[in-house]
């Protein structure tokens, strides 16, 4: 099942192995020339959408030296026959282009699109001020392409400067034009051509400077670094375009991540037929010790409003009256408590251990509290035979960095779900590195127990064991409240037990958590515009978010652009 469900999330190559593509592409024969004819004709097509029309508009197109200058010049070509008036900037002389840039070039030039070299431009003092950058650009560009109006911006600028291959730091000479475009990109429309230039493929950083584009037009699949919610500022809508790219390539080409759809909770939508309360699943909840009943209250709303069955919160019996809320729905299994300072001491007991094995999900963690009668709890739990699986979350995650030889004990049912913190606690380091090392980080925690993995925080990150990392692309406001955490993983315990119940790999469930919890996050950005819900409101909006679906992150497949194939 964990295969399915990979094949449908979309491939996220690193720029390396997007270049592995091209050549395994190039190997069956598909000449490059095609391909990049084929990604002109989908940025043309992006580019309607925001300029539906053409016809009289002038437009300056940036084109380096590699592919992604190939694919501007054919661009130029199209938008000419569109009754635009383009002109194409090189910053590589054209006799030194080689293979299917220099045959667009060509072809482009035959049809009579005007070239101009940029090197010029990017000589003497005021070069290094992009006002003065951008002043030579209309003084040299514009008489080109409109000789009967006066020296200005173009209506659109399209950037071909720089492709996913680009790494390290941009020279002096293309940051001040990356400097001058974008001040261009306040009076023009510009879309950027696979990736915006200065923009780092695999990050999402720009390297310093980047290009702010309206939209990028990327070919055969998005790139790590574009769909991170960081890079949003520099994409803009980020169109994934089809190119022709074959079907075999795109499956079994090397793809260390990949896309989490925003469809993913449809596998557990659909209700079961002939169901009844059972079929659903019996979740526990375990935590709500002292005066944190609040977390263990919403991690149980929220595996109800995520269609469990049954849930029932197992709490030290003073806290039962606060984690239950109110709520006739939420059952609370009293444990006993002879201590207060130590709410877990005596509360394993063999009913307690029946209980348990007669559930179909965990959610381990929310308000459970750190001390040792936490940790011998939780060792007992994870010692029990038959146990069902576990969420491992919030308090459950720092107890299991305290006692790491208990990772051990996960089994690939189980779940785990840190923030930055918990996952520099459970690996050793400190959170600074955890955040800027998110993906390797990740592939770390995967290798200390078996159990799905998700790194929580904006562009969340999921995989288990082996597996490509599945990225979910969003970065909701309205999701950074306390309590948020605790939602997520009632939720996820909730498809958790319906993943028992249907054959569901313990990774689907987790990546179709992820993307209901975001779609619960946006339904709260409706009322709650600037933020100021709090995380009941976004446990209440779980199941009118199981009907959001689709790429609504600012990502579209444009999969309709005609391919000469």
């Amino acid at each position: 099942m964990m295969e399915a469900f990979l094949r449908a999330c979309p491939p996220l190559p690193l720029p390396a192995e997007m270049a592995a593509w091209d050549e395994l592409a190039l190997g069956m024969g598909l000449p490059g020339v095609m391909l990049m004819e084929n990604a002109a004709r989908a940025a043309l097509g992006v580019l309607r959408r925001y300029q539906p029309h053409l016809a009289g508009k002038t437009v300056w197109l940036f084109m380096g030296g590699g592919n992604n200058g190939g694919d501007a010049a054919a661009l130029a070509r199209h938008l000419l026959d569109a009754h635009a008036r383009p002109v194409v900037a090189h910053l590589k002389p054209l006799s030194r282009l080689r293979g299917a840039a220099a045959g667009h070039v060509r072809m482009a030039r035959a049809a009579g699109v005007p070239f101009v070299s940029l090197t010029p431009l990017l000589r003497g003092g005021d070069a290094a001020h992009p006002p003065a950058l951008l002043t030579r650009l209309c003084r040299r560009l514009s008489p080109v392409v409109a000789p009967d109006l006066p020296d200005g911006p173009p209506d659109i600028c399209v950037d071909g400067l720089l492709g996913t291959g680009f790494s390290g730091v941009l020279r002096d000479d293309m940051r001040n034009l990356v400097a001058a475009l974008n001040l261009l990109s306040a009076r023009s429309f510009l879309l950027a051509l696979d990736i915006p230039s200065g923009l780092d493929g695999a990050t999402g950083r720009p390297c310093p400077e980047a290009v702010r584009a309206g939209a990028t037009a990327t070919f055969a699949a998005a790139k790590p670094g574009l769909a991170l919610p960081q890079a949003r500022r520099w994409t803009g809508d980020l169109h994934i375009c089809d190119i022709g790219m074959p079907r075999g390539v795109r499956e079994n080409g090397p793809c260390s991540l990949r896309l989490l759809p925003g469809d993913a909770p449809a596998l557990f939508a659909a209700p079961l037929p002939q169901g009844y309360k059972n079929s659903y699943g019996h979740v526990a909840v375990i935590g709500g010790a002292g005066g944190l009943s609040g977390a263990a209250h919403l991690a149980a709303l929220a595996a109800l409003r995520s269609g469990a069955g049954l849930v029932t919160a197992l709490t030290p019996a003073p806290s039962a009256a606060a984690v239950k809320g109110g709520r006739a729905e939420i059952m609370t299994r009293a444990l006993p408590c002879p201590h207060a300072g130590a709410p877990w001491e005596s509360a394993w007991t063999e009913e307690t251990a029946a209980f348990l094995r007669g559930c179909a999900a965990v959610a381990a963690g929310p308000g459970m509290g750190r001390g040792d009668d936490a940790l011998s709890f939780l060792e007992a739990l994870l010692e029990e035979k038959g146990r069902p699986p576990v969420v491992f979350d919030a308090d459950a995650l720092m107890l299991l960095a305290r006692r790491p030889k208990l990772l051990e004990r996960l089994t690939a049912r189980d779940m785990m779900t840190p923030h930055p913190g918990e996952a520099a606690a459970l690996l050793q380091r400190p959170t600074a590195e955890v955040q800027a090392q998110r993906f390797q980080a990740l592939r770390d925690l995967t290798r200390l127990s078996p159990a799905a993995v998700a790194l929580k925080g904006a562009g969340t990150l999921a995989a288990q064991g082996s597996s490509p990392q599945l990225l979910c692309p969003a970065d909701v406001p309205q999701l950074s409240v306390g309590g948020s955490g605790d939602v997520l993983a009632g939720c996820a315990a909730a498809l958790l037990a319906r993943a028992e119940q249907t054959g569901a790999s313990t990774l689907a469930a987790l990546g179709a958590a992820l993307r209901l919890h975001v779609a619960a996050g946006k339904r709260c950005a409706a009322a709650f515009p600037v933020r100021g819900n709090g995380a009941e409101e976004l446990a209440e909006a779980i199941p009118s978010a199981w009907t959001a679906s689709g790429d609504d992150d600012a990502i579209f497949f444009d999969q309709d652009t005609p391919c000469f194939i």
